[in-house]
């Protein structure tokens, strides 16, 4: 059984400039949050919404794994929620 899902499949959040997808830890649910910027180093150009959100549809495991690093190492964001970076990325490719 694994220690998190993800129950929806990730959009566009235009206010926080990021693809959105919820994360469910047992009782916790909680939002991460994919930046456009963080995007750039992944894709080499600052993506289009749409290109964003099909990268990390396609892209799914790696995100997956960062999401499950930083749930691991407990480094939530103050909103408890989780903000991946470029260097959250770099080090869930390994």
């Amino acid at each position: 059984m694994p220690i998190f899902v993800f129950p929806d499949e990730p959009t566009w959040n235009e206010e926080a400039d990021a693809v959105e997808f919820a994360v469910e830890v047992g009782e916790y649910r909680g939002r991460v949050f994919v930046p456009r910027r963080a995007m750039q180093t992944l894709i080499g150009h600052t993506p289009k919404p749409e290109e964003a959100v099909e990268r990390v549809c396609l892209n799914q495991p790696l995100f997956e794994k960062a999401v499950e690093l930083r749930i691991i190492d407990r480094n939530l964001d103050p909103d408890a929620n989780i903000h991946l970076t470029a260097r959250d990325l770099r080090r869930a490719a390994g």
